[in-house]
């Protein structure tokens, strides 16, 4: 690798670096790079996280992130049939973190009221927008088809405050009903 980072790095580093991106903690091996280095010596995040990208490739591995597997309505809804209270309706949000958007598709119940993850949609990591890949979110289809047939299977309201683009404060079912 022609990297001066990695370069600077003990073998022992690397080696628990490439243990890391092997088990796929890339936050993890990001924050071991750039611990191994003084503060005042510490490579930038931008420039590690280069580092840790080229060791994925090196590796044999994918550094973006792979699409969930497409859900299974019937696995669903048996979720949904196991739990506590009524379900109330089914609600699609937008989540995010470091490796980009995905959906998280949800059942409320009352009594108790409560909120339930039935599934996360992802369909890669937000490099794709340089790619020109989305708009539209495939992940957000993918939840609005099934979270309403879910809906109507049911016979509950189906939400989703924001399906044309990640809004991960977009209005909830329950402050709008």
């Amino acid at each position: 690798m022609d990297s001066p980072i990695w370069a600077m790095l003990s073998a022992a580093e690397r080696s628990a670096v490439d243990g890391l991106i092997q088990r796929d903690h890339r936050l993890a091996a990001v924050a071991r790079v750039r611990e191994a280095f003084r503060a005042e010596a510490r490579p930038g995040l931008y420039e590690t996280l280069d580092v840790v990208a080229e060791r994925y490739r090196e590796l044999g591995q994918r550094f973006e992130r792979r699409p969930t597997p497409p859900l299974d309505l019937t696995a669903i809804a048996e979720q949904v049939k196991a739990l506590p209270g009524r379900t109330v309706a089914i609600e699609a949000l937008w989540d995010g973190d470091t490796e980009g958007w995905c959906v998280d598709l949800m059942a409320l119940t009352d009594a108790p009221a409560a909120e339930y993850r039935l599934a996360t949609i992802r369909h890669g990591s937000d490099l794709r927008l340089f790619d020109g890949v989305v708009p539209p979110w495939p992940e957000a289809r993918e939840a609005e088809t099934v979270g309403r047939t879910l809906a109507e299977q049911f016979g509950v309201p189906f939400h989703f405050a924001s399906p044309d683009q990640p809004d991960d404060e977009a209005p909830r079912w329950r402050t709008t009903s």
